[in-house]
């Protein structure tokens, strides 16, 4: 096993892995030890089927179901760890789900109580230079943020909409509510300790229908607006230009990512599943 660091804030490429054969304790040891330094790991030329991935993902933690997406369609009855991410229809109908349009800067699930651990993207169409996905680091995006900006979100909870997906879709069973402080989702304080390593990070989510407990609305937009144009700068991001067969593994809670939009005429489908949450979002 050999780790290449992006070079970046984040990211880094793990070679020599076939990660369709069973993973050796120290394999995974070695694993999780370049993923809590680099947040983002990168497994390319990999030949996976949904078995193996799910084998794979498993090695991390228990895996979710997907959450409910706009159609109301199982895309994966089979294999209900996996979730579909596609642009391609069949008969007229979606295959998966977020379709050929951006998907803005998130974290995936946050409006849940326990947020997902982890995120496992496994590419098996894609479009040739577009599509690529990007991350954004938040425990550098925390540390290195101007000591006025920290000031004002210090003790601050937000809410965490759940009504709509990356793709800003109407969850199915969901209204529009034009009130950000109406939002339905968890609370969650904007700046999380880690248990485990003592860090501290960011956790803002999304930016669309978010709202800061307590303010204003129009502080809590200006001031949620000066934390997202601090948190994505391009110093605290690596960006993941798709090839098939590759496999993408990212910390849910530590970092932000975001999906380019692609032309509608392309293919693109990928296969994903989710680590269940293990820790509670807390100052």
């Amino acid at each position: 096993m050999e780790i290449i660091k992006s070079g970046l804030a984040l990211g880094a490429e793990v070679k020599g892995m076939d990660l369709s054969k069973d993973l050796s304790s120290n394999e995974v040891d070695q694993i999780n030890k370049a993923w809590d330094e680099n947040l983002v790991l990168v497994f390319k030329n990999q030949n996976l089927t949904d078995p193996d991935l799910i084998k794979f993902s498993k090695n991390f933690g228990n895996l979710d179901h997907p959450a409910p997406n706009p159609f109301g369609i199982n895309f994966s009855p089979e294999h209900p760890e996996i979730n579909v991410i596609s642009n391609v229809k069949k008969e007229g109908k979606p295959t998966g789900i977020l379709g050929d349009g951006e998907a803005t800067w998130h974290s995936d699930m946050s409006y849940q109580d326990v947020p997902p651990k982890a995120g496992i993207l496994y590419s098996l169409e894609v479009p040739k230079d577009q599509g690529d996905t990007h991350f954004a680091n938040m425990i550098a995006a925390y540390e290195d943020m101007p000591e006025d900006l920290k000031n004002r979100i210090e003790g601050k909870i937000l809410i965490h909409d759940s009504a709509h997906n990356s793709a800003g879709q109407l969850r199915k069973g969901y209204e529009e509510v034009s009130d950000p402080s109406k939002t339905p989702g968890a609370k969650h304080p904007i700046v999380f300790k880690d248990p485990n390593t003592g860090k501290k990070a960011l956790f803002i989510g999304r930016r669309p229908h978010a709202y800061v407990i307590g303010l204003e609305l129009s502080e809590s937009e200006k001031l949620l607006d000066d934390i997202w144009a601090h948190a994505t700068q391009k110093k605290y991001t690596w960006t993941q230009r798709w090839k098939a067969n590759e496999l993408l593994m990212w910390k849910n809670l530590f970092v932000l990512h975001k999906r380019d939009a692609f032309d509608p005429n392309a293919r693109r489908v990928m296969h994903r599943t989710q680590v269940t949450g293990e820790i509670k979002i807390s100052a």
